[in-house]
């Protein structure tokens, strides 16, 4: 486990169920972000930094990554 999640703040999306079928998202003390599937967190996270998932969060606002 990468010692930085440990201080993480996690948040599970709204728009997930309650069958453990979603992502949640940390923001980590050093300003990263964080994603970890709910059904096996002990695989870990992707780590992010607050820039690039804040694009990725604009580009999904926008309609960028519709396919």
């Amino acid at each position: 486990m990468i010692p930085e999640l440990d201080g993480a703040m996690w948040h599970k999306s709204s728009y997930s169920g309650s069958a453990n079928n979603c992502v949640e998202r940390g923001i980590l003390p050093t300003g990263r972000q964080a994603v970890r599937d709910t059904k096996d967190r002990a695989l870990g996270a992707l780590l992010f930094k607050a820039s690039a998932w804040q694009a990725f969060v604009d580009a999904v606002r926008d309609g960028e990554l519709d396919g």
